[in-house]
C-alpha cells in the first residue's frame, strides 16, 4: 500500500526525500490542488469512496496517515 502511495507522489515530487511520516504540506512539496488529484488516486487505486467527513487534513498529510485512512476503510 505504501509502495503504491509513494510510486503516485512521485509523479509530482522526489518520493524518496520523504519519510513516511513528513508532512507533505507544511512542507510545501504539494499544494491544495494535489490533495484533490490525492483523493481521486485513492479512491481509484483502492476502490473504495472517500466521504465528506474524512477530506480533512489530518488522514493526507503523511504516508503513514493515508495508509491509515485506507487500511480503515479497506477493513
Amino acid at each position: 500500500m505504501k509502495a503504491k502511495i509513494r510510486e503516485f507522489l512521485g509523479r509530482f515530487i522526489d518520493e524518496s526525500s520523504v519519510g513516511d511520516d513528513d508532512n507533505i504540506f507544511e512542507t510545501g512539496l504539494v499544494n491544495s490542488l494535489f490533495a484533490l488529484q490525492l483523493v481521486s488516486f485513492i479512491e481509484q487505486e483502492f476502490d473504495i469512496s472517500i466521504e465528506n467527513e474524512e477530506l480533512d487534513i489530518q488522514h493526507f498529510k503523511d504516508i503513514n496517515s493515508i495508509a491509515s485512512l485506507i487500511s480503515k476503510k479497506l477493513s
